[in-house]
């Protein structure tokens, strides 16, 4: 049958919207375009939209620091890193001193209490390579996400404070008592290794419940392995004791996290003298 070049049949009544429709030798080269409205033209989605649309577990640059996805954290990484490079390169008698000047023994809680605390989580024991600076990235990282900054911060702070007056007010009283000779009040006491086990038995809360329970009891039983060995008990105890005042602050935690989460789109700390 011949056809006329419109696509008809000579002599038979035109399609009802036919008249309207474009070439379809050019729909045909655009092949597989699929047509869509008169004039309309497929774009492709900005780099920035293509990374929104990908699933979490999709963009893992998401588990480090970001200036401005994780400020808190991304912010302390960099204090760190400047204080290990002091402790890397400066004069040894020089890093001595600063650690003594921050430690948090005894001798330093009773006469500058806030000082200290402060100033003794500006280090890490053994440097920014030390295994517990993957710790610090990670666990922060993954809770500052979920929960804010400051509440990060809060989080943090409260394990160290606590932990660190859990191991040091015991050690004063005995030296009170003459259980302790004197020299423990001066014993050398940094790092950020109790709130990072705090970070860590917080985070657990907001975790899936296979993993609530299963990520404390690692680290929980890696603790209690380095308590067993005896190679420095008093920060031993600090990190158990870290841990737990992490997974006391389940409620608190779990509460902050539902009104954040709405607008978002989770090896040896100290050495043997007691630094973590």
């Amino acid at each position: 049958m011949e056809r006329t070049a419109a696509g008809g049949v000579p002599g038979s009544a035109p399609v009802p919207g036919e008249a309207g429709l474009p070439e379809v030798a050019e729909l045909l080269d655009g092949m597989p375009r699929q047509r869509g409205p008169l004039g309309e033209t497929a774009t492709a989605p900005s780099p920035s939209e293509a990374s929104a649309s990908l699933p979490r577990h999709g963009r893992p640059w998401r588990l480090l620091p970001t200036p401005t996805g994780t400020p808190f954290t991304f912010a302390y990484a960099a204090v760190l890193a400047g204080t290990s490079l002091v402790t890397r390169y400066a004069d040894p008698a020089l890093v001595h001193a600063l650690h003594q000047g921050s430690s948090t023994d005894v001798a330093h809680l009773v006469g500058t209490p806030v000082t200290v605390l402060l100033a003794s989580a500006l280090w890490i024991a053994g440097g920014f390579v030390a295994p517990y600076t993957l710790a610090f990235l990670l666990v922060l990282t993954a809770l500052e996400r979920r929960i804010g900054g400051m509440r990060t911060a809060v989080v943090f702070l409260t394990g160290h404070v606590l932990a660190t007056l859990a191991t040091e007010v015991p050690v004063g009283l005995a030296v009170l008592v003459g259980h302790l000779p004197d020299s423990s009040l001066h014993r050398l006491d940094y790092g950020v290794s109790f709130g990072v086990a705090t970070g860590i038995g917080a985070l657990s809360g907001l975790l899936r419940p296979w993993l609530r329970w299963t990520v404390p009891a690692l680290f929980g039983g890696m603790l209690i392995q380095d308590l067993v060995a005896l190679t420095d008990p008093l920060t031993n105890w600090g990190h158990l004791i870290a841990l737990a005042i992490g997974i006391a602050m389940w409620p608190v935690v779990r509460g902050w996290y539902p009104a954040e989460s709405a607008g978002l789109g989770r090896p040896h700390a100290r050495v043997a003298t007691g630094a973590r």
